[in-house]
């Protein structure tokens, strides 16, 4: 429930697109991220760290996209996310000794220490590479491919990630 709830600005931007186009598809986005972290607050509950910023870029970006009317901005968003998200794992693991992959996790499975590095290293690369190959798509291909590619195709590769991590979880947890 959480994933489609986590989804739902990508959704609404993807039904707002098909209908309206790039510029009110990119406000619906802004407005429902900030809607989603608006009706957190008034639950008086916390407000996820990756909500809150993906609430900032989505509105600079966004923004920017409206204002200045170039789609380029919010083409780039995706990628802007998938390599702060790389950076932060790489910077937390390597300067500050903090895995946050294990962070996440590490209630739920037990990992030698080694694994943890790997799964945070490798989730950084995928995060890059997922980024570059937004841009490719956004900017070898005309917007429509590059919208159905930011819901079905990033949110697939995300998926088949997800599942390569499980089996791989899977099978080093019983060491």
């Amino acid at each position: 429930m959480k994933f489609l709830y986590d989804l739902l600005p990508v959704i609404l931007f993807f039904i707002s697109y098909k209908f309206y186009g790039i510029y009110t598809a990119t406000a619906v986005a802004i407005g429902a991220t900030l809607l989603q972290i608006v009706i957190i607050l008034l639950m008086k509950k916390k407000v996820d760290r990756m909500l809150l910023f993906n609430g900032l870029i989505i509105t600079l970006l966004g923004g920017l996209t409206i204002l200045l009317k170039d789609k380029t901005f919010i083409m780039w968003k995706p990628s802007v996310i998938y390599w702060i998200l790389s950076a932060a794992l790489i910077i937390s693991d390597k300067i500050f000794s903090k895995n946050l992959i294990k962070k996440a996790l590490g209630g739920q499975i037990t990992l030698q220490e080694k694994y943890w590095t790997g799964l945070s290293m490798a989730t950084s690369a995928f995060f890059t590479l997922l980024g570059f190959v937004n841009l490719y798509v956004a900017f070898n291909y005309n917007e429509n491919t590059w919208v159905n590619f930011k819901l079905f195709g990033i949110t697939g590769l995300l998926f088949v990630y997800m599942i390569f991590v499980t089996i791989f979880v899977s099978k080093i947890s019983k060491e």
